[in-house]
């Protein structure tokens, strides 16, 4: 508990067997009080792993749902557990779980219901070697979002995320895609229901057994990107109604 809010993180976990022990273990359970793991049909030994640490509610899709439908299955598990904050944490040991009192602590008080943890304030994108790539599609594309989207973000593919009950509640997850563009989606449904939005600075690791996507499926997700933020305009200036934004 933190500021009498139950804090559930939720581990949305692939193949993540060499890395979960080093995420979990930082993890300060003196104010978290659930852990959830949704396994996506991984090939390796996540499911063990997460057994022999003793995390208490494991899920594992016996087909792989994708990115997004693993987040769904998160959601609706911590809602279900009655959480008050739902902090989303890779268990790929990307970014540190040492920020998880931080974001909880924003969402507990009421500064804002949605808090993200960005590599783009104070450089900790490059400094933790992100590929120049990915830096500079970050960049673009977090331009075009804010313009279309009507918002003012430092970017919007972190996979760092801590959400209010009421947030989620209200928003019809169910609608969005199961790949990556879900992460995507989510944020327009969020600004688009006038839910404000908190950043932090995040440093951020990549290395070999970090969880990346290769260049193709980078391209893919940028596309997407890009789909989302034109409705998202469409949906703002009243040219268009999609179901994404409709009551859950």
């Amino acid at each position: 508990m933190l500021h009498s809010k139950k804090i559930v993180i939720v581990l949305p976990a692939y193949n993540a067997a060499k890395t979960l022990e080093q995420t979990y273990r930082e993890i300060p359970f003196d104010i978290v009080d659930d852990v959830i793991l949704v396994d996506d049909a991984s090939r390796d030994h996540t499911i063990e792993v997460a057994r022999e640490l003793g995390i208490r509610h494991i899920i594992r899709h016996e087909q792989n749902k994708g990115y997004g439908g693993n987040q769904k299955t998160c959601y609706a598990k911590a809602l279900e557990l009655n959480a008050d904050v739902v902090i989303m944490l890779h268990p790929d040991y990307q970014y540190t779980p040492l920020l998880i009192p931080a974001m909880a602590s924003i969402i507990s008080q009421g500064l804002y219901p949605v808090v993200l943890g960005s590599r783009i304030l104070g450089k900790g994108a490059l400094k933790g070697g992100m590929p120049m790539y990915k830096y500079i599609a970050n960049r673009i594309l977090t331009l075009i979002q804010n313009i279309l989207i009507g918002e003012k973000l430092s970017e919007y593919h972190t996979g760092y995320r801590a959400f209010s009950r009421e947030v989620l509640q209200s928003l019809n997850l169910e609608a969005n895609s199961n790949d990556f563009v879900f992460d995507n989606q989510m944020l327009s449904q969020i600004i688009y229901a006038g839910f404000p939005i908190g950043e932090i600075t995040c440093p951020t690791k990549y290395f070999p057994e970090a969880s990346s996507i290769n260049l193709f499926r980078s391209s893919v997700y940028g596309i997407g990107v890009l789909l989302v933020s034109f409705k998202h305009f469409l949906q703002r200036i009243g040219l268009a109604k999609f179901a994404i934004y409709s009551k859950k």
